[in-house]
């Protein structure tokens, strides 16, 4: 599976293609690099987003996930940049409850491009699970409250 790494102000980043499409982002540093065309697209659409240059992504995404992680995460990308949803408010609206909302955000496959980072507890950050969690969360609401350039 082809892998290309980049570094970001969240850390290094690890973006993944199986079959022409985008299939994870992990942290970290691939051990293996290979540029395909997708990959560099997506790469300098990384870059651009955390430039303040983009706001959102059209990548062919194919995440790995069951029917209804699969209704959370096109929930996720219907979340406008910059803006956050409750918990409470994506499960109703994907006709569920938070926890499983939860369960779901955390095995996004594909973070940042899916912004599973725009779901927040009410009256807190919530948890993260990529990065350096909480602290990378912030750092990327913070990131999308900047206006861009």
């Amino acid at each position: 599976m082809p892998q290309l790494s980049l570094h970001s102000p969240v850390g290094d980043l690890t973006v993944s293609e199986h079959d022409g499409a985008i299939v994870a982002l992990d942290w970290g540093w691939g051990r293996d690099q290979t540029e395909t065309p997708l990959l560099a697209r997506t790469r300098a659409a990384l870059f651009a987003y955390f430039d303040r240059e983009r706001s959102t992504f059209d990548l062919p995404l194919a995440p790995a996930g069951t029917a209804y992680q699969h209704r959370v995460w096109a929930a996720l990308q219907a979340i406008p940049y910059g803006r956050t949803r409750s918990y409470a408010e994506l499960a109703a609206a994907v006709g569920s409850v938070a926890r499983a909302v939860g369960q779901a955000n955390a095995a996004n496959p594909i973070p940042i491009l899916i912004p599973c980072h725009r779901v927040v507890a009410v009256g807190s950050l919530g948890g993260y699970s990529g990065g350096d969690g909480a602290a990378t969360k912030r750092a990327l609401l913070d990131l999308e409250a900047a206006p861009l350039l």
